[in-house]
């Protein structure tokens, strides 16, 4: 199996960890959409394992989920493992500016990462200054979505002193 798409299908936290058991052994999967699935930061938690292991996994679509800072947290600390993470989708999963600090910390090491979509969390600030802090680790981003997140004019002018070293 290399392409699943689950989203709209309300799985819960739960059943999230029971399909993160099961698709351990699915080594070739490199596309995983649990969007609008309602998983949460428990969830996230559940998923963190699989996400690791994944070595192929290039396209994670966990938008709209609620998985809050806790959750960024528990992903933060395996997304370094993901060699082939190209797309990561965490649109309206509630991060605000302590989730976007604690993806920020893995960032650096997402190396193939091109395309970024952070958008509907409320970060504002002080999570775009995060984020900021790392952008220019990011070689491979080409695509970086932070729609509708309240950063204002402190936050875009954090991220205006880094756009220039985004090489990609």
């Amino acid at each position: 199996l290399a392409h699943l798409d689950l989203s709209f299908n309300a799985i819960r936290p739960e059943m999230a960890g029971r399909l993160a058991g099961a698709l351990r052994s699915c080594k070739a999967l490199t596309h995983l959409d649990l969007s609008f699935d309602g998983i949460s930061a428990e969830g996230a938690g559940h998923l963190a394992g699989l996400v690791g292991e994944c070595k192929a996994l290039a396209h994670l679509d966990l938008t709209n989920n609620g998985i809050r800072a806790e959750g960024a947290g528990v992903l933060a600390g395996v997304l370094g493992n993901c060699e082939a993470l190209a797309h990561l989708n965490l649109a309206g999963c509630s991060l605000r500016a302590e989730g976007a600090r604690r993806l920020a910390g893995a960032l650096g090491e997402c190396t193939a990462l091109a395309r970024l979509n952070l958008s509907y969390n409320i970060i504002r600030a002080e999570g775009a200054e995060s984020l900021a802090e790392v952008l220019g680790e990011c070689k491979a981003l080409t695509h970086l979505d932070l729609a509708n997140n309240g950063i204002g004019p402190e936050g875009a002018g954090s991220l205006a002193g880094v756009l220039g070293e985004c090489k990609a």
